[in-house]
């Protein structure tokens, strides 16, 4: 038999190498031997002739706003024509410039009632000159005269009532919360509310401090003026002592939290709202009340009855300070003992649980307000304004309403 030669296997080529050699080879890429060399761009021209009533502008070159070009006024000079015709038949590449050079045209035409016609120029150079001919709407004008009294009233009590609400949602999720705490099943950080005891605690003894002190120095100076025409100049311990224990101790602190602590929760709140924060946490499922406002809310519940019992000894001291100078001349030990005879246990607690109130509304006026701030800068400065307002004007009415109630209950 004969041998019969098999041909040459290609098996053992990698796949690239096989479909190389299948695959035409490609035709070698060769640069042409000269380039045609880039146009420079021609400066930007207008050519006015008068042909009887008729003036034909003819705009060419190529038109930038960052180079020369011609003006209107310029170019019209002391002509007065019936018609004007505006020829581009010359344009290159143009921008906004030749559009403000059109619509200097037509304001000219339009004054002076006068036809424009323009001719060969492109689509879109019309439609922006169009554009910048268009007038912003004007802005609505002020209501002249009084407001309808009836609407206004309308108005502000349908905000109060989606103002009151808006807090009330706020405490029952409060509410909610604590009863999640007590479950073990709130997202509450001990850590966070540790922090903001320091911040609006430890960190608001000095200013508290001090407005304590002056208010005792004025209660001193100005009881001195009504005792000393009795001659009861010792009476002046116990007015200073009862008044600011019951009153000005955690009435002064809370002022003072409410302006520091309360505008601070709100701007907080605000920008984290217009960071989206707040949405981010609500999207993973974490409550925003656990995590943010109720930390906030103990900090401030713990912390003001330790205010109030540093405020109302700054106090006493102050008005201390007052009786033992002239003319008073009051000994320190006699006034803190005719002070013992007037203030007891029961007006220290008094202090203590308005104090304790007024956290609670600082810390939900604070909370509120920021979390309904807008989406803006402008919106969290307002809500911090809103909230010191709110805080101070619930503090008010809430001491009014203790006032009433401790003294039908005699403390």
């Amino acid at each position: 038999m004969g041998s019969h030669r098999r041909p040459e296997s290609r098996r053992g080529k990698p796949i690239h190498e096989r479909k190389i050699s299948l695959a035409h080879p490609p035709a070698p890429f060769t640069l042409p031997s000269s380039m045609p060399p880039d146009s420079a761009p021609t400066a930007a021209h207008a050519d006015a002739s008068l042909a009887g009533d008729t003036l034909t502008v003819r705009v060419g070159g190529d038109w930038r706003i960052a180079a020369p070009h011609p003006d209107w006024t310029d170019l019209l000079g002391e002509r007065r024509p019936q018609r004007v015709v505006l020829s581009g038949a010359d344009l290159g590449s143009w921008d906004s410039s030749l559009a403000l050079f059109i619509q200097a045209a037509r304001r000219w035409s339009e004054t002076n009632a006068i036809a424009l016609v323009p001719e060969h120029l492109p689509a879109g150079v019309l439609r922006l000159a169009a554009l910048l001919a268009e007038k912003p709407p004007a802005p609505a004008g002020q209501p002249r005269g009084l407001p309808d009294l009836p609407t206004a009233i309308g108005t502000e009590t349908v905000r109060l009532w989606r103002e009151a609400k808006d807090l009330s949602q706020l405490v029952g999720e409060c509410v909610f919360s604590m009863g999640r705490f007590f479950r073990g099943h709130a997202h509450f950080r001990w850590r966070d509310c540790l922090v903001e005891m320091q911040q609006c605690g430890a960190m608001a003894l000095p200013i508290v401090g001090l407005i304590s002190f002056l208010v005792g120095v004025t209660l001193a100076y100005t009881g001195s003026l009504v005792v000393r025409q009795y001659g009861g100049d010792i009476w002046i311990a116990d007015m200073v002592g009862l008044a600011v224990v019951r009153e000005m101790g955690p009435m002064m602190a809370a002022i003072v939290l409410a302006g520091r602590t309360g505008a601070a929760y709100a701007a907080t709140l605000g920008n984290m709202k217009a960071n989206e924060e707040i949405d981010a946490l609500a999207t993973l499922g974490v409550s925003p009340i656990d995590f943010l406002v109720m930390p906030r809310i103990v900090a401030l519940f713990c912390m003001m009855p330790f205010l109030a019992l540093y405020s109302d000894c700054v106090g006493i001291l102050g008005g201390m300070a007052i009786a033992g100078a002239k003319p008073l001349n009051i000994p320190a030990n006699l006034y803190f003992a005719e002070m013992q005879t007037i203030v007891d246990l029961s007006d220290i607690n008094t202090g203590v649980i308005k104090a304790a109130a007024f956290g609670l509304l600082i810390g939900l006026a604070g909370c509120w307000r920021g979390l309904q701030a807008d989406r803006s800068a402008a919106g969290v400065g307002q809500a911090a304004t809103a909230a010191v307002v709110t805080a101070i004007l619930l503090i008010i009415v809430s001491d009014s309403i203790f006032a009433v109630a401790f003294n039908i209950l005699g403390w």
